[in-house]
C-alpha cells in the first residue's frame, strides 16, 4: 500500500515542503492495519482524541472545490460557511467530483498531494492540539501534522467552521 500513488502523492508533498510532525520530525505517511473512514475510527485506532483528526471534506461552491479541515469533532456549518465566503450554493461534494479535484477516494482525502491546490479551509479548533492526524491518499493511510503545519503545507487560511 506505501506503493500505492495516492500514498507517494502525500508524501512527496509533505517531503517537498519539508512538512514536520508534532515533535518536529519530518510527517511521514503511515498505514494503518484497517482502512479508517471516519474520525471516530482514525481516533481510536490511532488513540487520540477525535478533535485531533483533521477531516479533510471537500465541498461543492458554486461549482469550485473548497477543501475544508476540520476537527473531527465538529461538524461544518456550511450555511454560515456559504455567507462568510459569499458563496451561492455550499454542498458536499458528490464522490466523482472528489475524486476529479483531488485524484483521491472519500475517506482517505489529504489536505495536500492533489493534482492543482485547492482554496483550503483550516478549523480553527485544530489549533488547541500538539499534533493532530489528517488522512494520507487512502482510507487506511495518516499522517501527523501540526496545526501551524497543515496552514502552511496546504496555504489554508484559519477559519471557524462549526
Amino acid at each position: 500500500m506505501q506503493s500505492h500513488p495516492n500514498v507517494r502523492a502525500v508524501q512527496d508533498a509533505l517531503a517537498g515542503a519539508d512538512a514536520r510532525d508534532g515533535a518536529g520530525a519530518p510527517a511521514t505517511v503511515r498505514l494503518l492495519p484497517d482502512a479508517v473512514h471516519t474520525a471516530a475510527a482514525a481516533a481510536e485506532a490511532l488513540g487520540v482524541d477525535v478533535g485531533a483528526i483533521a477531516n479533510s471534506l471537500v465541498f461543492d461552491a458554486d461549482g469550485a472545490p473548497l477543501l475544508v479541515l476540520t476537527s473531527g469533532a465538529h461538524r461544518v456549518d456550511t450555511a454560515a460557511l456559504a455567507t462568510r465566503l459569499a458563496v451561492g450554493r455550499l454542498r458536499r461534494a458528490t464522490p466523482q467530483f472528489v475524486k476529479d479535484h483531488t485524484g483521491q477516494v472519500i475517506g482517505g482525502v489529504a489536505p495536500v498531494g492533489h493534482p492543482q491546490p485547492l482554496r483550503t479551509l483550516v478549523d480553527t479548533a485544530l489549533e488547541k492540539y500538539d499534533e493532530i492526524w489528517a488522512a494520507g491518499g487512502v482510507p487506511q493511510a495518516v499522517f501527523p501534522s501540526t496545526y501551524a503545519e497543515l496552514l502552511r503545507v496546504t496555504g489554508g487560511t484559519p477559519t471557524d467552521v462549526a
